[in-house]
């Protein structure tokens, strides 16, 4: 399990190495909010608590205007990894069968590679639909698709602590965390 780093207005940026979080502390950049006592690092000279997260000393500038790339990893937690027109989630799939992106229009109809347009499909249904609308295989979207906030795309593929979805939920608030379990929920399936 790695570490949350929290910028020094708490604002959870990322989750690092327990190695790098504890150079950062090391270097005096950082400061441990809670450490895992069971889980001890050892230099030459101390032992170290593994930290579980850690907050920036200086406050670090992070634009928010940053827009991510659609990305087959966040697409499918973005659509819980299942198919959106079977709903077969990606456990269920056969043997041959595997999650694909699909375009809701296809690029060469004239449909663009964003949030709007793209939706996990299994392989199947991928095929089935071919280079068509929806509509004209006869097939239904189970969800629209949309774009999804930043701390869904920056938190939705990766695991959290108890601890540190408490201090996710701190800065983003209860809705943001219950996104987050849905999302993670369905990825452990």
């Amino acid at each position: 399990m790695g570490c949350l780093a929290l910028n020094a207005s708490f604002e959870p940026l990322t989750i690092l190495p327990v190695r790098r979080a504890l150079r950062l502390i090391i270097d005096g950049k950082a400061e441990a909010l809670e450490v895992d006592e069971s889980r001890p690092y050892r230099s030459e000279c101390e032992t170290f608590a593994a930290p579980v997260v850690i907050r920036l000393v200086r406050f670090i500038h992070v634009p928010r205007r940053f827009r991510r790339q659609v990305t087959n990893t966040f697409l499918f937690a973005r659509d819980g990894y299942s198919c959106q027109y079977c709903g077969r989630h990606r456990g269920e799939l056969g043997y041959r069968e595997s999650l694909t992106r699909d375009h809701v229009v296809p690029i060469s109809r004239g449909g663009d590679n964003d949030w709007l347009n793209v939706v996990t499909a299994c392989s199947r249904c991928n095929l089935r639909k071919g280079n068509r609308t929806p509509d004209e295989a006869h097939m239904r979207l189970h969800t629209e698709p949309a774009e999804p906030t930043g701390v869904e795309l920056i938190w939705a593929v990766r695991r959290v602590t108890p601890i540190q979805a408490r201090y996710i939920k701190m800065f983003y608030g209860e809705s943001a965390l219950r996104a987050l379990s849905e999302t993670n929920g369905h990825g452990d399936r």
